[in-house]
């Protein structure tokens, strides 16, 4: 039974648990057992437990082979804490589940995991809202500026410009935002990296997935920008920075043999200790390094693994998302772990566990964690780390597409715009579109177009400055164009000749008997054919 795959959606760790509990209690054999002079049926042994579940878990698409069998182990202790399976004596929660001959069996009914409540998030607060064209400022005019003088334009010059009459064009001046602050900023980097996250994971909503106020802008500007020429974060309060004695030992294991700087006597399984330093100190975190709060973010990326660029592409805006601290550590151990695991130089580190199988084992709770003990962490964070690992030098890139969209959006906001006035710009202007149907867009057109062009014959008629022949001439372009708009406003030869001057008949002159300088003469033959 392979089960289903949980792909992206909200509250997918949940999903795993209650999949793998549902898969594990309908495919384990049971069997009648003895133990102390009497048999139980439906019942199983702890090791024949592991050995199902692991190969369950191997076979799982939602997990794949990388599962140890430790991994499966550690697992159904969660499962026997959480009353999934208990002793043949009833027993479960204090007891300590055993890999031998110990009875086991699944209860009346294992507990799966409700989902919880979502909270019902607010319109306008949870997201910043982006800047608008609001805030202004006028651009200074400049003195000792000659003004220009007014073109002007004949009637004939007028017709070729413009194919119907158009009305004044109302005085304009420049205007520009204020400066943007750096509060702003930061707003305009959350609101748009959390919506490119959104996009990438392919969800209508992060509700379930991502609370944006654990969001902090400052967070990812650092990021970004804060950055030394290898692309390690670079931390302004040194304090919050891993102890020297601690980079020390990564840089031992990293540059191993030649990376002890400090100058220590080496001696055989001296890089063992080396290593257990350094493991003592992550292990000792109060919080995973990928933090509780993205918990369930980079559970829902794994479901994308498979789709290693998409994958990728995720990873790279959600560790933006991380406190520069957590950064900065899950930097430098991800470096570290690539470099063990590549190094021919460096002796093995455990005798019965292959090096890349045990930076993986000794690492992996302290990338990816759950605040909820009761869940599969530890088989999810083997294989985020194993990605993250491979993938280091990509991921912990600032993604170009997203730097891009931010930069952009942020220039058009300092640009000067041009300001008419008893203009809207000045006033409150819409924070959002509303999205309506085609049909509704071509009657708004039709009604829009009508208006300025019923406002463009208002003004050509009541223009008193404009000659009355010019006015009949434009009047009668305006009809061949807008034929509609014209009948509307003269539906009678009456109305149109209440407001249109009529032209003045002209005289015409008496007729005049021009009298002929000559009169007919019959034709004469003014040459001669010749033979």
């Amino acid at each position: 039974m392979d089960g289903k795959v949980i792909g992206p959606g909200p509250y997918r760790a949940t999903k795993l648990w209650n999949e793998t509990i549902k898969l594990f209690r309908g495919g384990m054999p049971l069997k009648r057992h003895w133990a102390h002079f009497r048999y139980y049926d439906w019942s199983f042994t702890g090791s024949e437990a592991v050995e199902y579940l692991h190969e369950l878990l191997r076979r799982n698409h939602n997990f794949g082979p990388e599962v140890t069998r430790y991994q499966t182990l550690q697992l159904l202790r969660k499962f026997l804490k959480a009353h999934v399976i208990e002793d043949i004596k009833g027993r479960h929660g204090t007891e300590d589940f055993e890999d031998n001959g110990h009875l086991y069996r699944f209860p009346t009914s294992s507990p799966l995991k409700s989902f919880p409540a979502r909270p019902v998030l607010r319109d306008s607060t949870d997201l910043p809202r982006l800047i608008r064209w609001d805030d202004y400022e006028e651009l200074p005019q400049r003195e000792n500026v000659a003004p220009l003088k007014p073109s002007v334009m004949t009637s004939d010059l007028w017709n070729k410009r413009h194919s119907v009459a158009i009305g004044d064009v109302n005085e304009c001046k420049l205007i520009r935002r204020k400066e943007i602050t750096p509060k702003q900023v930061d707003h305009i980097w959350k609101s748009m990296t959390v919506a490119h996250l959104q996009r990438v994971l392919g969800l209508q909503s992060l509700d379930g997935v991502l609370n944006p106020t654990h969001v902090n802008g400052k967070h990812i500007v650092h990021n970004v920008f804060s950055v030394n020429k290898t692309g390690i974060v670079v931390l302004e309060n040194k304090a919050e920075d891993m102890p020297y004695w601690v980079v020390s030992a990564m840089k031992c294991l990293a540059n191993w043999p030649n990376g002890n700087d400090s100058k220590q006597p080496v001696y055989p399984g001296f890089e063992r200790d080396v290593l257990r330093t350094v493991a003592d100190y992550f292990q000792r975190l109060n919080e995973p390094l990928l933090t509780f709060h993205l918990y369930e973010v980079f559970v829902n990326i794994l479901s994308l693994l498979p789709e290693q660029q998409v994958a990728t592409e995720a990873l790279q805006v959600s560790c933006l998302l991380l406190p520069p601290p957590s950064r900065r550590r899950l930097q430098l151990l991800m470096r570290l772990m690539a470099r063990v695991c590549q190094n021919p130089n460096l002796p093995p580190l455990n005798d019965a566990i292959a090096t890349r199988t045990l930076m993986v084992q000794t690492f992996s709770h302290c990338v990816l964690g759950s605040v909820d003990e009761m869940d599969l962490d530890e088989l999810l964070a083997t294989k985020l780390v194993i990605f993250m690992m491979e993938h280091h030098n990509t991921i912990f890139q600032a993604p170009s597409k997203l730097r891009c969209q931010v930069e952009e959006h942020l220039s058009h906001f300092k640009r000067v715009q041009i300001k008419y006035a008893g203009s809207d710009t000045d006033s409150r202007s819409p924070a959002f579109c509303k999205q309506i149907r085609r049909v509704e867009s071509d009657e708004q057109k039709v009604v829009g177009t009508q208006t300025s062009l019923q406002a463009l014959l208002e003004g050509l008629i009541a223009d008193k400055e404009l000659p009355a022949k010019d006015k009949r001439k434009r009047l009668k372009q305006f009809q061949r164009s807008y034929p509609e708009v014209y009948r509307s406003r003269f539906p009678t030869e009456e109305s149109k000749a209440a407001v249109v001057p009529e032209k003045t008949p002209r005289l015409k002159p008496h007729l005049v008997f021009f009298n002929l300088k000559k009169p007919f003469q019959p034709f004469q033959r003014s040459w001669s054919f010749r033979a």
